[in-house]
């Protein structure tokens, strides 16, 4: 069995998911890209991987399911023999954007699926493994990573879905840490600010001009897929040993109030 340290990116294939799949590959790890749909991106991401030494398993799974979320974490194990990092990233914008007081149950109860139930049963099931893992001696230190957003404390109030769930995964990063530090399991919330992805596309427009004309971040530039991977990165290769249950900020310095 290689030493060699693995990772699972859950929506691995595209977006921010993509950039931590390469920059971590870029770090020494093999990856098992996740994705639910789009089998042809993910397989041009597990070329990347290869192309920078490491080894790539994609795995198709639907992280609101609960057979895929063991199926992933049990084909991992198959694959690598080890999990030393969970990067919960999968997410989904809203079906539509709408108002709270018009918003049905149904896109609420996907998304709040896919965004907060998902990962928050799969790092239940990566931290039995890992804890299994470092009582065999196979590992030790591994860590979880959760991709939240800075919608964790921001109102948008014709996506109050997304806002729940984000919140909701804040303090999943809380409960985590609080209940794997004595495994030496450490559990990280990066949380991402505007960030140019497909997701952002439609909004492109409206963003150039908060960002660039209206000073919404300090940073004056679109945050990039690569900057959540080198955030990934750091916690990834132990540069923050004596942190858990911390929030990372990636967002141009947006959280910051200033007068």
């Amino acid at each position: 069995m290689s030493g060699t340290r693995a990772a699972i990116v859950t929506g691995g294939s595209r977006g921010i998911g993509r950039g931590i799949v390469v920059a971590l590959a870029g770090a020494g790890y093999d990856v098992v890209v996740n994705y639910a749909r789009n089998a042809d991106a993910a397989r041009e991401v597990g070329k990347e991987v290869e192309a920078l030494g490491r080894r790539a398993h994609l795995v198709q799974a639907d992280v609101s399911r609960a057979a895929d979320r063991q199926r992933l974490v049990d084909e991992t194990v198959s694959a690598f023999g080890r999990i030393d990092l969970l990067v919960n990233n999968a997410g989904v914008a809203p079906d539509v954007r709408a108002d709270i007081l018009e918003a049905g149950e149904e896109s609420f109860d996907r998304l709040v699926g896919i965004n907060l139930k998902g990962p928050y049963f799969l790092t239940q099931l990566a931290a039995r493994a890992m804890i299994d893992q470092i009582d065999r001696g196979v590992l030790t230190a591994p860590k979880i990573v959760t991709i939240s957003s800075m919608s964790a404390y921001t109102a948008s109030v014709n996506r109050g879905d997304y806002c729940v769930a984000k919140a909701g995964l804040a303090m999943s990063t809380q409960l985590y840490a609080a209940r794997l530090a004595e495994h030496g399991i450490n559990v990280y919330e990066i949380r991402p600010g505007i960030i140019e992805t497909d997701m952002t596309g439609p909004v492109k427009a409206k963003y150039d001009d908060l960002i660039f004309n209206q000073g919404l971040t300090p940073i004056r530039r679109w945050g990039k897929p690569d900057d959540v991977g080198k955030a990934v990165v750091a916690v990834a290769t132990d540069l923050l040993p004596f942190s858990t249950g911390q929030v990372i900020d990636v967002d141009g310095g947006f959280h910051l109030r200033t007068l």
